[in-house]
């Protein structure tokens, strides 16, 4: 029976591992309002070594449409502003001197149903990702089947698995569904 729990909570790690994955990745898909998570993946290239942008700078929303970024030395003013350049994220920072600014464009229909698409595929890898853990799972149940436990055993743990794919299915479909409300309002 502890085998079975074991395997059981196995599986709802990687179902949960797939859940905060997609979370993380939707942050980084922009609705159009400014956020500081935009920025999240930019590294930036400080005295020689790779280091996350939010560790060289204060990076805020002054308002819904501009993302201001602060270095704590004017001298990574430039470094910064080629990071974000090269990060490829359709942003246009503008260098005054003291911080950088980058004004958050409103999106075009194409745009949001082009995120809409993104957001749709990020959601796909999520449930094929949770009916990883599923068959992983069953799998363990089958060779625990053959060696310890009873068909009646067996067959209640692959029900909860199930329950459990189902669960995490639906947390996918409940963020997806409001990652594309955000996306579509305007």
């Amino acid at each position: 029976m502890e085998e079975i729990n074991m395997v059981l909570e196995m599986a709802e790690d990687g179902m949960k591992s797939s859940i905060d994955h997609l979370i993380k990745e939707l942050s980084k898909i922009r609705a159009g309002k400014a956020h500081p998570s935009m920025l999240d993946g930019i590294m930036v290239d400080y005295y020689g070594s790779q280091t996350p942008l939010n560790q060289v700078s204060n990076v805020n929303t002054p308002d819904a449409r501009t993302i201001s970024i602060q270095p704590w030395e004017k001298a990574m003013l430039e470094p910064i502003e080629k990071a974000i350049m090269m990060a490829n994220l359709g942003l246009n920072p503008q260098n005054n001197g003291e911080l950088i600014m980058i004004n958050v464009p409103p999106l075009t229909e194409e745009r949001r149903k082009n995120l809409v698409k993104q957001t749709k595929t990020e959601g796909e890898h999520a449930r094929v990702s949770i009916r990883n853990a599923r068959k992983e799972a069953n799998d363990e149940i089958k060779k625990l089947q053959k060696e310890a436990i009873s068909d009646d055993l067996a067959k209640d743990a692959e029900d909860k698995v199930q329950k459990l794919t189902d669960k995490y299915t639906q947390s996918v479909e409940d963020l997806l569904a409001k990652k594309e409300k955000d996306i579509m309002t305007v």
